[in-house]
């Protein structure tokens, strides 16, 4: 079994089985693409991919349990590589973090600008996705870190830290008459239309789980990933926004009026993860502190408490 299989079967995987995709992934002709996996289950002894005729269209049984233990095989050879790179040089290489928008907007530019400063030569990636998705670049080694709230927590092949607790804010425009409340709760949340985030981002399963036990239902209006979509909505009139407390900059959204909700819904954490048997450099250890060190100033930010 040669390392370049696995990297055509990983290959054909992420590109949604489309040999002439992952052939050009791979800068091969199709037929190299092919004669791998034709190579790697006549090994095997079994095939790895389900056919329509010719035409792959997804893994067999055999196959996904298969192509698991490919992406841990190249995490491992991607762990040799690193130890030789970190004795060869400490200040080449990259970091490449897996964020929700949240976090690349909000928390990250500080602790990037700060990091810079100490590795001016590290090439940063920042790969923006789902919390699910996230995941799963953690687990396959394609971002060194993943930072969120939703779903690392779960994740038995990722060692987790937790960085940070946040709570929620309602933004309105200042003559909105929700801001006349003495005390604002769920009811008179759920009176009004809100602006909000989507489904598995930034604590939204806690947000809805919170309505329905208190016996109402919120009156959803509009849902996105991006908190400066929801503020954008806000701005236009189509209702009452709840977002990160964090996400709300003071210097920047003086239009929009902010009230605490932190009485009224669970705190989230934050957490950064990553493989649990991954080589990690001296670069990406400096990043993992600097991000803990500057989360424990919490006056910078609105709701946030640094994690014990």
């Amino acid at each position: 079994m040669e390392l370049r299989q696995l990297r055509a079967l990983i290959t054909l995987v992420e590109h949604d089985y489309n040999v002439s995709k992952a052939a050009a992934r791979l800068n091969l002709v199709q037929s190299a693409v092919s004669q791998q996996i034709s190579k790697l289950e006549a090994e095997l002894g079994t095939p790895l991919f389900l056919r329509h005729g010719k035409r792959l269209i997804g893994l067999t049984d055999t196959g996904q349990k298969i192509i698991e233990y490919a992406y841990r095989s190249l995490a491992t050879i991607e762990n040799i590589y690193e130890i030789g790179r970190e004795q060869i040089s400490t200040g080449e290489g990259m970091l490449r973090i897996g964020v929700t928008h949240m976090q690349a907007r909000y928390i990250l530019p500080s602790v990037i600008k700060q990091f810079r400063v100490q590795y001016p030569t590290i090439e940063l990636q920042v790969h923006q996705g789902t919390p699910v998705q996230l995941v799963e670049k953690a687990i396959h080694d394609e971002v060194d870190f993943s930072v969120c709230t939703e779903a690392l927590a779960v994740s038995q092949d990722l060692l987790t830290i937790p960085c940070y607790r946040w709570n929620r804010s309602l933004i309105a425009l200042v003559d909105n008459p929700i801001l006349s409340l003495a005390k604002i709760n769920l009811k008179a949340l759920s009176e009004v239309p809100l602006v909000t985030y989507v489904q598995g981002f930034t604590g939204c399963t806690a947000f809805t789980d919170t309505f329905e036990r208190a016996g109402v239902r919120p009156k959803i209006v509009l849902s996105a990933s991006d908190t400066d979509v929801i503020k954008t909505y806000v701005r236009e009139g189509l209702g009452v926004g709840i977002i990160a407390s964090p996400a709300y900059v003071d210097d920047q959204d003086q239009d929009l009026i902010r009230r605490d909700l932190s009485e009224l819904f669970p705190w989230g954490t934050t957490r950064i993860a990553y493989q649990k048997d991954k080589f990690i450099r001296r670069h990406q250890r400096y990043f993992i502190d600097l991000l803990l060190k500057t989360v424990r100033q919490p006056d910078r930010w609105h709701g946030l408490i640094p994690s014990e």
